[in-house]
């Protein structure tokens, strides 16, 4: 009887075991319950999508490729670098068919057309740059040569985004990104000016934009050991309207102006 009662006893124990939930604890988020399984956090944010700073100007990053393009200076850059990581840990290869690009996403598949010749090439973002004002995108060789840019250095081209990869290779793992898709004909663009730790300085800015008719706000960010004040101009409804105010408020003095999306 006694061994029938130690069976009964251990059988319960084991079934009530594996009922129990394991509590897991994720990198980027609180302690989550789940049967033995690590599930990934959905709201983890990968590093090449993070706000940076390059040379006190800190650059945003956009949440998606969808819809993006935009005409400017092209660049390219070749043996200095190669062989170098990139931006998203790559080895940078100066005859692959890729770029650096400031805010577009990782591995968006990008069409860039040389306005000059006529000559296009579609390239795969994996670094940031080019950090020189009036540049938007910086080719590898094999990009600069099939545009036709090598011996002049640059040129005037059309960057289009055709779409970015819903998977890639972080530190040698698999990585799925799943985003919704940004209308960029639709939304809230700002630029913003300045951002300044004295309140008063910001205030100042904010009403030498409003006298000028333009919609201005004031964004606090705490980074912990200060607090800024963000002035931001209402840019419109579309990123095309609002990297014209960015070009216009350059001419006008404000050469740090870079557009965000709300």
């Amino acid at each position: 009887m006694m061994i029938i009662l130690r069976i009964v006893l251990i059988l319960v124990l084991f079934l009530a075991g594996c009922g129990k939930q394991q509590t897991i604890s994720t990198p980027t988020g609180p302690s989550i319950a789940h049967p033995g399984k690590r599930v990934p956090d959905s709201s983890y944010v990968p590093y090449t999508q993070r706000p940076y700073k390059i040379k006190g100007k800190t650059y945003y990053p956009l949440p998606s490729s969808h819809g993006y393009s935009e005409k400017g200076v092209a660049s390219w850059y070749g043996r200095k670098f190669h062989g170098r990581k990139t931006s998203n840990s790559e080895i940078y290869n100066m005859y692959a068919k890729t770029a650096a690009h400031k805010t577009l996403p990782m591995n968006t598949q990008a069409l860039v057309k040389n306005l000059e010749n006529g000559r296009e090439t579609m390239l795969r973002i994996n670094d940031r740059g080019p950090f020189v004002k009036g540049r938007i995108i910086d080719l590898s060789l094999t990009g600069a040569q099939e545009l036709g840019i090598v011996k002049n250095g640059t040129a005037q081209v059309k960057v289009t985004a055709l779409g970015e990869a819903v998977t890639y290779v972080q530190n040698n793992k698999k990585i799925k990104r799943f985003l919704p898709y940004q209308d960029f004909n639709k939304g809230n663009f700002f630029v913003q000016l300045g951002s300044f730790t004295n309140k008063e300085n910001a205030d100042k800015l904010r009403q030498k934009m409003n006298k000028q008719g333009k919609t201005t706000v004031i964004v606090e960010y705490d980074r912990e050991d200060l607090l800024f004040y963000r002035v931001q101009v209402y840019g419109g409804s579309t990123l095309g309207e609002a990297k014209t105010m960015e070009s216009t408020l350059g001419q006008q003095g404000y050469s740090e102006a870079f557009v965000i999306a709300r």
